[in-house]
Parts: C-alpha cells; structure tokens; sequence
C-alpha cells in the first residue's frame, strides 16, 4: 500500500492510499481522484517526509473516510477532516427533497405536512424569502464528496 499526500489546486491536503505509484498515476490520468472538500480532479502530488518509528507517542491514528484517509499531515487535514465529517453526518440524518425544497419547507412551517429534516436546492433569492417568512433555512456548500466514496 502506498500513501500518499496530495493537494488539490485550491490548496486542499488529504491523503490518498493506492496498490502502487502506477494505480495512482492510472487514477490521476482518468480523473477518479478528487479533493474530498471541494470535488476537483485537478490533484497533484506533495513531497513526503517518511515517519519514523522512534519510541515517541505514537501520532493519533487517520480518519478512515473510504478509500482515502484525511490524515494529520498538514496543520488543516484535521479540520477539514472533521468538517467532512460534520457535512457527512448532516447528509446521513436529512431526507434529500431536492428542486421541491422551499415548497416542503414553507408547508412544514405552514403546519400542512409533518416536520422533519429536509435539505434541498433553491435559489438564493428564493432562501432570503424562507428566511423572510420566518423559515430556518442554512446554506450549504455544493459538495459532491460529501455522499459519496472517496477516490
């Protein structure tokens, strides 16, 4: 198993586990490698320092999220790994009403449907309106890695 760290070219640090440098470069070349924070294949690969078991604490253990593991290489894997995590978790216990969202959240807070957590898409013109009308609505970012596998 090789790991590797990678950036993404918004400056993004994860790393990635493959078989060996060619399933990586293989990967690379036909864009299934991409930042778990914001989707983009354009990836590239960071120098490594090798780590070195000296009898020192041990580092605490990656967070496993797929096939790629958020380590705690650079200053800002941890946090993106737990915001990844904390977006993760928000998918996990919402229902997906997707286009029909405002109409969902408007009759739940109309009292004509049953109250649950929703989470969909909308129009920022048509988010300031819920808000206007006393809705609780939170903007989240459009993130495809936050449903799926990571590469």
């Amino acid at each position: 198993m090789k790991v590797l760290n990678l950036q993404c070219e918004h400056g993004h640090d994860f790393e990635g586990w493959f078989g060996s440098e060619d399933d990586f470069r293989q990967q690379l070349e036909r864009g299934l490698i991409a930042c778990p924070v914001c989707g983009h294949t354009g990836v590239r690969k960071m120098l490594a320092a090798p780590r070195l078991n000296l009898g020192a604490s041990p580092d605490p253990a990656p967070v496993a999220t797929g096939e790629v593991v958020l380590g705690r290489a650079a200053p800002g894997s941890e946090l993106q790994a737990r915001w990844l995590r904390a977006l993760r978790e928000l998918v996990d216990r919402t229902e997906d009403v997707g286009e029909r969202f405002a109409d969902q959240a408007r009759a739940m807070h109309h009292g004509e449907i049953e109250q649950r957590n929703i989470r969909g898409r909308t129009t920022p013109e048509v988010a300031m309106e819920l808000i206007e009308e006393g809705i609780e609505v939170m903007p989240l970012p459009a993130l495809p890695a936050i449903k799926e596998t990571l590469q």
